[in-house]
């Protein structure tokens, strides 16, 4: 079968592999649809960071490896045991390894594992491939009125998701969403869901806030030509942000955040940094603020995600674009350039 495998930094192959069979308790899935993650370009462009080099502690799994986290299919077969899907059932995959054992793991936070793997990545198989295997376990079913399209968006849509459950504004809060990339998006689609009106989301890049406008976002600021502290001010009466999700990750997004929080505000950083940033935690002090952090996302999460999707919460019109696997590479280079919001490869 074709599958994209990573081997180093600029190097990512088209190559024909052998077609995996499930084993005992694992199913076999036709994919469907696979997302390119911020993750995937920083591999691509930078550095190996979550793909492996030599054998992953939990999986075993290293470079060269077949790329994809983000994605969905039909089961095409079921091994040994595996007895919750059959074949035809179109599901969508939480790609996330836990070792069970390790702190994080025995407190009933397996998202934050300390040997988290991902399929796709540091573990055997991946999205970005004609067929792939998982553990039975990781798939959540999709509804009739979930496309297959859709599908692959529940995982980065559940990694917002989180970060929100974390972060629990109420419904009268003001929040500001910085960044409107795929998590942005999705952070604004979880407030969306939760009945917060009160959104507020900066991005300085033209086509990214026509994305989010066209879902429905009122307020969006362009940071480069707009005082984000009068809006926010604007919004909140004078009280400041109760919540900001920083989804951008760059320093400038950091400083932002903090400067327009409430008083007691939360400041949910939901974005890797490529590089370290100048911070004086004096600056916290007066507030009393409180930063944290949110990564990957639960079970729960995922089907939150499903449920919102099959009431017509979320969608994928007006900020995905579509193309087929011979386009992979060109596709790093459109949303390098931020020429695209979210890509999705049609397999």
């Amino acid at each position: 079968m074709r599958a994209a495998r990573y081997h180093g930094v600029r190097d990512v192959r088209l190559e024909q592999i052998p077609e995996p069979e499930p084993g005992p308790g694992q199913i076999k899935i036709a994919v469907a649809y696979n997302g390119l993650c911020g993750s995937d370009l920083h591999e691509y462009f930078n550095a190996p960071t979550f793909i492996p080099m030599e054998p992953h502690p939990l999986t075993g799994a290293h470079a060269p490896c077949v790329l994809g986290h983000e994605f969905s299919g039909t089961v095409v077969a079921v091994g040994d045991g595996a007895g919750v899907f059959g074949p035809g059932d179109r599901v969508a995959v939480r790609p996330t390894y836990s070792c069970g054992e390790c702190p994080a793991c025995r407190i009933g936070a397996p998202n934050i594992c300390k040997q988290l793997a991902f399929h796709g990545g540091s573990a055997a198989g991946g999205g970005l491939s004609e067929f792939t295997v998982v553990d039975e376990t990781m798939a959540h079913k999709l509804p009739d009125s979930v496309s297959l399209l859709s599908g692959a968006l529940v995982e980065p849509l559940a990694v917002a998701q989180h970060a929100v459950n974390r972060a629990a504004p109420g419904a009268d809060d003001t929040v500001v969403v910085i960044g409107s990339g795929v998590i942005g998006i999705g952070v604004w689609l979880a407030l969306r869901a939760r009945g917060i009106e009160k959104v507020i989301v900066s991005e300085p890049s033209g086509q990214r806030r026509q994305a989010i406008s066209r879902l429905g976002a009122e307020r969006v600021v362009d940071p480069t030509s707009q005082d984000l502290q009068t809006i926010v001010d604007e919004v909140s009466g004078g009280v400041g942000a109760a919540v900001v999700f920083d989804a951008a990750g760059v320093p400038q997004a950091f400083a932002d955040g903090l400067s327009v929080l409430a008083p007691h505000g939360i400041l949910m950083v939901v974005s890797v940094y490529e590089r370290g940033l100048d911070f004086n935690p004096t600056a916290l002090l007066t507030g009393e603020h409180t930063i944290t952090t949110s990564l990957t996302y639960s079970d729960t999460e995922f089907a939150e995600v499903i449920a919102n999707m099959e009431r017509g919460v979320y969608g994928a019109d007006g900020w995905t674009d579509v193309i087929g696997l011979d386009q992979l590479t060109d596709a790093f280079e459109l949303l390098r350039a931020g020429e695209a919001v979210k890509i999705l490869v049609e397999i």
